[in-house]
């Protein structure tokens, strides 16, 4: 598999090495002209569709802290090569509170001052369309039912109470943060525009393959009481974001019902920990 020699050509790269298939888009590692490595990524004639916001966020971040966007047409984009590890990878490996600070950081580096013009980006409430239409299946569990039922009445609230509004990254977590010789930079942005402190909510889901340390009580606290600080917004706030962020991923996945889900117990811990409900023995 190897991208069109015409998309080569046009970014003036080279040897492409295929890294992944995704479900719009093909990237390979290729070599650029002037030196050094980059990320092809080819979306084919069909286009970037809603990525297209997210290379848009990146292309007006601070460099310190973003993955540059070295080309950028309707149909490709190349994107700079970013080594690593991650912070997923840093976490995993035991080094869980570096990786928060880490993450926050890059936050704070994403949104100086007011932010980037809004105009033009997707918005948040928007995204939460999945989670107002879900319904429980007869079979899902009453915790379940209980902790969706109160995620739609909470996402409401929050996101007419939305605070601070500017473009985000939209889907900053451990996995999609990794080091560059300038420090950790964030990659794959979504580009949406909502509250600022929807920003750290998806990280609270994170690393990947490590359910047990994500559901830990004194882990959550600890982030929140890191990020709040840290990136200087409302604790319980950021608590609830990232409860209904979770409600929104088990939605995306349910498809409109709700039979049951890996997270439902993760939905429950977040919670407990935003509202003071524990709707796990429900």
């Amino acid at each position: 598999m190897k991208p069109p020699e015409e998309i080569l050509a046009a970014f003036r790269v080279m040897a492409p090495e295929w890294i992944a298939t995704t479900a719009i888009a093909s990237l390979w590692k290729v070599s650029r002209a002037g030196g050094g490595h980059a990320v092809l990524k080819y979306y084919g004639a069909r286009g970037m569709g809603s990525e297209a916001s997210g290379f848009r966020f990146l292309q007006a971040a601070p460099e310190s802290c973003a993955a540059q966007v070295y080309g950028l047409r309707p149909d490709a984009a190349l994107i700079e090569w970013l080594e690593g590890p991650s912070l997923a990878d840093l976490a995993i490996a035991g080094k869980d509170e570096t990786a928060a600070r880490e993450l926050v950081r890059v936050a704070s580096g994403l949104h100086p001052g007011t932010g980037q013009a809004p105009e033009g980006y997707p918005r948040l409430e928007d995204r939460f369309d999945a989670l107002f239409r879900l319904k429980p299946a007869q079979s899902c569990p009453a915790g379940g039912k209980a902790a969706i039922a109160a995620c739609q009445t909470l996402a409401r609230d929050l996101l007419d109470t939305q605070v601070d509004v500017r473009p985000l990254h939209g889907d900053l977590h451990h996995g999609n943060v990794m080091k560059a010789p300038r420090g950790y930079c964030a990659f794959d942005a979504k580009g949406i525009v909502g509250e600022r402190t929807y920003e750290l909510a998806n990280a609270f889901r994170h690393p990947y393959g490590r359910a047990d340390l994500i559901r830990d009580p004194r882990r959550i606290g600890m982030l929140a009481d890191l990020w709040s600080v840290e990136f200087a917004v409302d604790r319980q706030r950021l608590l609830q974001w990232a409860a209904v962020k979770c409600a929104l991923s088990i939605a995306w996945r349910s498809k409109g019902r709700l039979a049951q889900d890996d997270e439902l117990d993760l939905l429950a811990a977040l919670l407990s920990c935003a509202t003071g409900q524990d709707l796990s023995r429900v």
